[in-house]
């Protein structure tokens, strides 16, 4: 008969992990998580909690498979649902990578960062977009430096504002056309509306029936995103 490996009852090992660590009440507390699956949950791309987690387990540590005792967790956090300390652990801990992984994860969050740039943003000259690689070369020459832990968007933002002041390229934020056609009764009420949103006016239409307007906007404004 074969002999099987006995495993302590309060320890569980996991394999190929990404372990985000979170130090509360004197002790360290670790969860195991899918690895790439943590940045998805952080920027919201991911809300299913069971994609992201290998286990709904606490531990003291993955590695050893060192589960988190009841009491431990009611001292720190003062509860003992799993699933609700992996939640905050997730959110506010931090994620445990090795130092190529750590690069590489800033490699892929920069180029993200430059694209979305590229897209939201033209040349005030030709109006038309930069390509990526322009855009990266000015965050290089800028120095930027990217957050793993900051979502790609938020990050954008900040990049295009740190562009603009920095001057190394001209660079605006696209505008978006909007066109509206309304019967000539309500056109004077809907044409003092827009007024005070758009930017500007790039053309008036009309007949006895209809009336047409087509003004320029900022793509954060109304709410709206390019």
């Amino acid at each position: 008969m074969s002999k099987g490996i006995f495993t302590p009852t309060n320890q569980i090992r996991l394999t190929n992990v990404a372990v985000v660590r979170l130090k509360k009440g004197g002790k360290r507390f670790e969860i195991a998580c899918y690895k790439n699956k943590v940045v998805s949950w952080r920027n919201k791309t991911e809300k299913d909690i069971d994609e992201v987690l290998q286990t709904h387990s606490v531990f003291l540590n993955v590695s050893k498979g060192q589960v988190a005792k009841k009491e431990d967790l009611m001292a720190a956090f003062g509860m003992d649902d799993q699933t609700k300390i992996c939640e905050e652990i997730l959110t506010k801990g931090e994620l445990q990578v090795s130092e190529k992984e750590r690069h590489q994860q800033l490699d892929e969050v920069f180029k993200e960062i430059a694209t979305i740039v590229a897209d939201k943003c033209v040349n005030p000259a030709t109006k038309r977009p930069y390509p990526v690689g322009i855009i990266e070369q000015a965050m290089k020459d800028t120095h930027v430096s990217v957050k793993a832990n900051k979502t790609s968007k938020q990050q954008a933002l900040d990049v295009i504002k740190h562009l603009k002041e920095a001057k190394i390229i001209e660079i605006e934020r696209a505008r978006m056309r909007l066109r509206i056609a309304i019967g000539v009764k309500e056109s004077k009420k809907m044409k003092e509306k827009v007024s005070k949103l758009v930017t500007s006016v790039e053309s008036d239409n009309y007949d006895d029936v209809e009336y047409e307007m087509v003004r320029l906007f900022q793509s954060n404004e109304w709410g709206c995103s390019s």
